[in-house]
């Protein structure tokens, strides 16, 4: 055995030794075992802690037939290995000589290799690429939400939860309180909270958490969007990720932070040049512009994104680059050094973090392989261009509708490449059949419209 593969046996069994001592200090009694659906869903089963060590060895099968997108009936058996290093108490469920944890798990075929469906080893791969180029990713995603009432029954209303602004106090901001159990629950399962404020709309929230690698990092924006649900629930409240759930005010989007690392260093940052960017940076910026249209689709995956990515809601339709335009597509904010990065605004929280971040980072790490070279930087407002300067400065539009993406995605190379032939297939013709759903369904605006006109 190699040393490498020593010392990763040897990590991993001082951390399972750690889990069980914090198993045995916190009386648990429970552990979630939780993977994702090809959509980004989490799913989870419960098991006793008696069975920790069938866990730990990958031993947990389950039916893959009844996963959307995963595995047809007669290949259905699949097992979940859970990553030790994501093991957490669940803070709301901590009671007196009680308590449950969860593991986040990938899916592996019954000879013990990965599955191709599971969205989190699709992730995988994209790191390795970037890995035989000698770069790590890193990944800082910051994902908006709603906050709305609930009717008697408990259903979600439209209404928000309060009346407040960017950046307001109590008493307009009154998820202020939620917020803060939110932060509480999180930091108590190991992240680090960066700010949390009122964002522009009302009833809308942000919370930030610190930048990970790509894997790590959308495991935290998975359980991220689990524990504000959880914790907004215990408040009578619907929390929701949808990228635009109100006509007319903001929509949240999931602004995603990348930049690579190699031995140690930003690969993004040259203090010699005008930007201080690197020419990786330059390129990697290139390979998102050029690929952003064939990715959209997983971004940006539902047909409400769409309404999310119109002019005069903050969020960018337009194709270009800035180093400080925040009406860019990507914008490169304004701190060097070790926290260069390249921000790309048009993502929403719907989105698949572990299928995001793959497309975003292979779209990058395309444009370094083939040296590609980014445009000028627009550093106008391009909301308030005219079309006439729009089209002299060779700026393009983001898709217009799902299935305008869906098109994109399918004529391109890079969601195939990256997502692989199993998640690709299933994606596509999932997002194919909700599209054919939403257009050949006749909607409240048309009657309203055109029922007593014609």
């Amino acid at each position: 055995m190699s040393k490498l593969l020593v010392s990763q046996v040897n990590d991993n069994a001082a951390v399972l030794e750690q889990i069980k001592e914090t198993i045995k200090q916190k009386n648990v009694e429970l552990l979630h075992l939780q993977f994702v659906d090809i959509e980004g869903i989490l799913k989870h089963v419960t098991v006793t802690v008696e069975q920790l060590d069938d866990v730990v060895n990958g031993k947990m099968m389950f039916d893959g037939s009844s996963i959307k997108g995963f595995s047809p009936i007669n290949k259905s058996d699949l097992y979940l290995l859970p990553d030790l290093n994501t093991f957490a108490v669940l803070p709301w469920t901590v009671e007196e000589g009680y308590a449950e944890a969860r593991f986040l798990c990938s899916v592996v075929n019954p000879d013990g290799t990965l599955f191709e469906g599971d969205p989190r080893n699709v992730l995988k791969k994209t790191i390795e690429r970037a890995a035989q180029q000698g770069y790590t990713i890193s990944v800082g995603p910051e994902l908006e939400f709603f906050l709305f009432k609930t009717d008697e029954n408990g259903n979600p209303t439209t209404v928000p939860q309060d009346n407040g602004g960017y950046f307001e106090p109590s008493p307009k901001d009154l998820g202020e309180r939620v917020r803060l159990e939110i932060y509480r629950a999180l930091k108590a399962m190991g992240f680090t909270i960066e700010a949390s404020h009122h964002e522009v709309a009302e009833g809308q929230h942000e919370i930030n958490f610190k930048y990970a690698d790509a894997l790590g990092s959308a495991d935290n924006a998975t359980t991220y969007k689990w524990v504000v649900k959880t914790i907004a629930s215990k408040y009578g409240l619907h929390a929701t990720f949808m990228p635009k759930p109100i006509f007319g005010i903001n929509g949240s989007g999931m602004h995603v932070n990348m930049s690579l690392f190699k031995d140690g260093e930003n690969a993004f940052f040259d203090p010699s040049d005008e930007n201080q960017l690197s020419e990786a940076a330059y390129q990697f910026i290139a390979g998102l512009l050029k690929n952003v249209k064939s990715f959209a689709a997983v971004t940006n995956p539902l047909v409400n994104s769409y309404k999310r990515l119109v002019p005069g809601y903050e969020a960018p339709c337009y194709i270009a680059w800035s180093a400080s335009n925040r009406s860019a597509l990507i914008r490169i904010p304004a701190k060097r050094g070790l926290a260069t990065r390249v921000e790309l605004r048009c993502p929403d929280p719907a989105s698949n973090p572990y299928l995001a971040f793959a497309v975003i980072a292979a779209a990058g790490l395309d444009g370094i392989e083939k040296g590609l070279q980014a445009p000028a930087a627009i550093d106008e407002d391009i909301f308030h261009m005219t079309e006439e300067r729009r089209a002299q400065l060779g700026i393009e539009n983001l898709p217009g509708s799902l299935g305008k993406a869906i098109e994109e995605l399918e004529n391109g190379t890079i969601g195939r490449k990256t997502l692989g032939d199993h998640v690709f297939n299933e994606y596509v013709a999932m997002k194919k059949e909700e599209w054919d759903s939403y257009r050949t369904a006749v909607h409240a605006w048309e009657i309203e419209q055109y029922q007593g006109k014609f």
